[in-house]
């Protein structure tokens, strides 16, 4: 099974899976107005990967078959001020006085 794999400049680290290149009449209308003018990026040979970075393989086949797309999100990233706040004991948020 092959997919095409597409970035957005949007959102850095968003991807769309498709099962062909240019296939996107399965991906819901508001989802591609969101996601913005599709850069293709690769087209990938799944029964030649074993393991695709950060996706379970089974689940991006499921979804291409299913849905006739897949989305992947970027990571969550990190909050490094509340990580240093709770370090030093304090609450993640400060309050706000104006």
């Amino acid at each position: 099974m092959l997919c095409a794999v597409y970035k957005t400049r949007k959102k850095e680290g968003m991807y769309l899976y498709v099962p062909k290149k240019d296939h996107f009449e399965d991906v819901p209308e508001a989802l591609m107005e969101t996601f913005g003018r599709p850069e293709l990026v690769t087209i990938i040979a799944l029964e030649k990967r074993e393991k695709l970075g950060m996706i379970d393989k089974q689940k991006l086949i499921d979804e291409l078959t299913e849905k006739g797309f897949y989305l992947q999100m970027p990571p969550k990233e990190d909050n490094l001020l509340e990580q240093h706040r709770e370090s030093l004991g304090l609450s993640k948020n400060p309050d706000k006085k104006f």
